[in-house]
């Protein structure tokens, strides 16, 4: 680590502490030439994550999408904030957990249809139907039969 007032390189930590939940270290270093103190912030570089779309085409994947997605199928549902909370964290870790670069917006359609099945199967019908294309009655009870069949 460089020192911030005079360049050099040799330090000494003096602290170390997590900071931001456990997400970022915190460090307290000692210049070893100046006897300067200053701090320093380590972090897990997380690598981006591309969504790839029906289309082909490749956008980021965004938290924020997932999340008000599940929170339109929950509407007027007895779930709590507390869960939906739960519920996209677990999804995103097992996007993270993944290890791939790119994963498909099926890939992420089908977590959240597993995860709202067990949370609230009115959510997951509604989620299902969207994301399902439902086109006809047909294709709903057959969906529907599934859920019944899977209880």
């Amino acid at each position: 680590m460089k020192c911030p007032y005079c360049a050099d390189q040799e330090d000494k930590v003096i602290d170390s502490r997590p900071a931001d939940d456990g997400t970022t270290i915190r460090r307290r270093r000692e210049c070893l030439k100046c006897r300067k103190r200053y701090t320093t912030y380590e972090k897990v570089e997380s690598l981006p994550i591309l969504v790839v779309k029906k289309d082909g085409s490749r956008q980021a994947y965004e938290r924020e999408k997932v999340q008000k997605g599940i929170l339109r199928a929950c509407e007027k549902r007895n779930v709590s904030a507390d869960q939906l909370e739960k519920l996209v964290d677990s999804i995103e870790a097992q996007i993270y957990n993944s290890l791939e670069r790119e994963i498909t917006t099926e890939f992420i359609g089908e977590l959240v249809m597993e995860k709202l099945r067990d949370l609230d199967e009115v959510a997951y019908v509604r989620f299902a139907s969207v994301y399902r294309h439902f086109k006809d009655i047909n294709t709903f009870m057959s969906e529907l039969d599934k859920l019944l069949k899977s209880k």
